[in-house]
């Protein structure tokens, strides 16, 4: 009886931990989302005047695209309704008006639906949803993207 009494304390110790644990990193997350959406807003204007051209592998950005963006974001990238915004430079002036950089950044974190600049209401989960996606590949998602128009 007493090694059961010890063993329910030791367990209910270990979920208060993790509970504690689990409730700061949803809030940092959101803070890194709209800090990062905040800061390559900030630096758009620079960045996409000198860069005009992913680094990426555009034909391996396409099926990458095509495994993870799809659904949202559409076959031919001018979006789902409800659901994801057209990805084609003419369409989007976030994309337009940002960097490699920027757009990388922004697909690795996503965005939440309660961010103001969410005008869909959708969550984008961060790489589209698929965590096995490198840096790399998501250059070469953005190169793809550039090809659009």
């Amino acid at each position: 009886m007493r090694k059961q009494t010890l063993f329910v304390l030791i367990l209910f110790s270990f979920v208060l931990v993790l509970a504690g644990c689990g409730g700061k990193d949803e809030p940092e997350a959101k803070t890194n989302n709209t800090s990062v959406a905040a800061a390559a807003k900030n630096t758009s204007a620079e960045n996409a005047a000198t860069e005009n051209t992913a680094a990426g592998n555009p034909a391996n950005g396409e099926k990458l695209y095509m495994s993870s963006c799809v659904a949202c974001h559409g076959a031919d990238a001018k979006g789902v309704p409800s659901l994801g915004k057209s990805l084609h430079p003419s369409d989007s002036a976030f994309v337009h008006e940002h960097s490699d950089a920027d757009l990388v950044e922004f697909i690795k974190v996503g965005r939440q639906p309660g961010e103001p600049l969410n005008t869909t209401g959708v969550a984008m989960p961060p790489k589209g949803g698929n965590p096995a996606i490198s840096d790399a590949e998501l250059y070469d998602i953005v190169a793809w993207i550039r090809t659009l128009d």
